[in-house]
């Protein structure tokens, strides 16, 4: 199982680098085009505001992942359940984000993995 967890993190950091990758492009391509000659000053700002929109939803989508996926890699229990989130959250994003969030929760709800997990709390 602990193989399936470091698979698991290494696959939404990447994921979470392709999110933050799309936003960028995304940014970079609405606001550069709000920049054409002749192009009249309410669609440019109306292009700037849904660029800036959109690269900011999808990067609050893509950190998560990258903090998650390194959050499982060093082993916390807080990232396994910020993962569970993420994956129920990502089961609409078909076809990869719905095999990866399948995978993941098939893996993190498993009672073996979550015996990797348990750490003694020092103290109690």
């Amino acid at each position: 199982m602990q193989d399936h967890v470091k698979i698991i993190g290494i696959l939404w950091i990447v994921f979470g680098c392709f999110s933050l990758i799309g936003a960028m492009v995304l940014f970079l391509i609405l606001f550069g085009v709000s920049f054409f000659p002749h192009m009249e000053v309410e669609a440019a700002t109306v292009l700037r505001i849904v660029g800036i929109a959109l690269a900011s939803f999808l990067a609050l989508f893509g950190f998560p992942k990258i903090i998650g996926g390194i959050g499982l890699l060093k082993g916390h229990e807080w990232a396994r359940i910020l993962i569970l989130v993420v994956s129920f959250l990502s089961l609409l994003n078909i076809p990869f984000g719905t095999a990866l969030g399948v995978y993941s929760i098939v893996i993190l709800l498993n009672k073996e993995t979550a015996q990797l997990f348990d750490h003694p709390v020092p103290g109690k």
